[in-house]
């Protein structure tokens, strides 16, 4: 069974890839995150966890979910991370949730896609010649991914640092407490009040007043809400309205 979550897109293409290459199943689990759902998920295959990366490690609510999620079955667990180029300590969550739950962890597989952060200052978002190249390189380093998982092979990857954790453990819940306030959202004129970005929000932070959203404290920063929406009438603050609004199906339609 691949379970995953996926804001933009990214996460979610590369889970429904290895689905469909090791012949299984794709489960999407915002609709569980949303309800706190822990019920019992049963898979005779390994299991493989899909998480994209923010700041350096999986989404802490992400992360928080997964340890109550009731995985019955096969007790193997891969897992498989997306991110603009660096996946950080996440394989380091990864073992402490494997043995958390009493799996066997697998490894993990990280897999670099195109930038989905409008927001952040430091990196710009990319090209479409870029956003090519990166899917075009992700799907060619799948098939090794796969044979190994469908062997049962251990997923081998790049050494952890001490000094990685001594920064990013410490580092990660600071930046989520302080540098990412949900105020500086907005909706333009253009919007519709459709709603759809309150059905994505995984924290279930947005809340439709007035024919328009309005976002809350809780924010993980994932960009479902700017990504998806479907007229591009979400900002935030003055950092978007001259970037694109990443979203990966969006993308692919403009260059197919």
């Amino acid at each position: 069974m691949v379970l995953y979550f996926s804001a933009t897109g990214n996460t979610e293409y590369i889970a429904k890839k290895i689905a469909e290459k090791t012949g299984d199943e794709a489960l999407n689990l915002l609709d569980r995150i949303q309800r706190i759902d822990y019920s019992e998920i049963y898979s005779k295959k390994p299991f493989v966890i899909c998480s994209p990366i923010y700041i350096g490690e999986m989404p802490r609510f992400f992360a928080a979910f997964l340890k109550g999620l009731k995985l019955t079955g096969n007790r193997r667990v891969y897992f498989v991370f997306t991110s603009g180029g660096y996946a950080g300590v996440a394989s380091s969550q990864a073992r402490m949730i494997s043995a958390w739950k009493k799996m066997i962890y697998m490894g993990r597989a990280e897999i670099k896609m195109p930038r989905n952060y409008p927001v952040s200052k430091r990196y710009p978002m990319l090209s479409d010649a870029e956003n090519l190249k990166r899917l075009r390189e992700a799907v060619a380093k799948l098939p090794k991914t796969v044979a190994r998982i469908r062997r049962g092979k251990y997923l081998w990857g790049r050494h952890i640092f001490l000094l990685e954790k001594l920064i990013t453990v410490p580092f990660n819940p600071l930046w989520v407490k302080y540098k990412q306030p949900a105020t500086p959202f907005y909706t333009t004129e253009k919007c519709t009040g459709c709603g759809k970005c309150a059905k994505l929000c995984p924290l279930n932070n947005i809340t439709i007043k007035d024919n328009r959203p309005k976002w809350h404290e809780a924010c993980a920063h994932c960009m479902a809400c700017l990504g998806n929406c479907p007229v591009e009438a979400i900002e935030y603050g003055n950092r978007t309205q001259t970037k694109p609004k990443y979203r990966l199906s969006k993308y692919l339609k403009k260059t197919k």
